[in-house]
């Protein structure tokens, strides 16, 4: 068996299954491609400015975490000086955070296929939710609460909230201290290469869903690596299974468990 691996079904008692933490961004919503990025060009539009980042040129930029992060850098390539960039991509970001909320409202941000039945069967099974995210929880809160259904996690730690940002592990810690357990018995979620970085440094197991952005980054350090949530109609392939998880062709509870139970 590879390492760390335990046989399917079989669950450690002493590492239990609590709560699973999960990334927003690209994992819970593919928002980054159609929401995010498009909000950005509205609000480079709206101010007059003739950037336009394209589907190629996003994918680069997710590099930088964080909306007025990723503006200041793109700003800074272009030789712009500092207190210049920071006083536009603070405005540009602002903008954009209220026209990516307009969009949530609206109905233009869907969760990804398969999504909300892990939710629901997690949220049956007793386990616990939290959120553990770089977005501003002005836009992330309502994002979630129509989604989900207000209230659904029990815990939300936004990118505003923490010192420091993805990929260091401050938005992990902070969501297992408000739940109140112990990386031994939690789990992650995770698209990105930032975001496993996150979890691990918190000391959590960490499930990867890669979208069309993430697929080729380095996840070697992934305890399970899929190529979506899957669905009993349209199965998840999976592309990196260390520990022998055998998830049944989607993330569901029981292989959450047996990850936990693997630490």
């Amino acid at each position: 068996m590879a390492r760390g691996g335990i046989a399917s079904g079989s669950v450690s008692a002493g590492h239990r299954l609590q709560a699973v933490v999960l990334d927003v961004d690209g994992t819970l919503v593919d928002s980054e491609r159609d929401g995010h990025r498009v909000a950005f060009n509205m609000a480079f539009e709206e101010a007059g400015l003739p950037d336009r980042w394209d589907v190629e040129r996003y994918g680069e930029l997710l590099a930088v975490p964080g909306g007025k992060r990723r503006l200041s850098a793109y700003f800074e390539e272009r030789g712009m000086a500092e207190e210049e960039r920071d006083e536009l991509a603070g405005r540009l970001h602002r903008r954009k955070t209220d026209l990516f909320k307009e969009m949530a409202r609206e109905g233009q941000i869907e969760a990804r296929p398969g999504v909300e039945d892990l939710v629901d069967e997690l949220d049956d099974a007793g386990v616990r939710l939290a959120v553990a995210t770089t977005g501003s929880r002005e836009w992330v809160d309502p994002l979630l609460d129509r989604l989900f259904g207000p209230g659904r996690f029990e815990a939300i730690v936004g990118g505003d909230e923490v010192p420091r940002r993805k990929p260091d592990p401050s938005s992990y810690l902070m969501a297992l201290e408000r739940l109140g357990v112990t990386p031994s018995v939690a789990a992650a979620v995770e698209d990105s290469a930032v975001g496993l970085e996150a979890a691990k440094a918190a000391g959590l197991p960490c499930v990867v869903v890669v979208n069309d952005y993430t697929r080729e980054q380095d996840l070697d350090a992934a305890d399970l690596v899929l190529d979506g949530f899957g669905s009993r109609d349209a199965p998840a392939d999976v592309l990196a299974d260390p520990h022998e998880l055998d998830p049944p062709g989607r993330l569901d509870a029981a292989t959450l468990r047996r990850l936990a139970a693997a630490g």
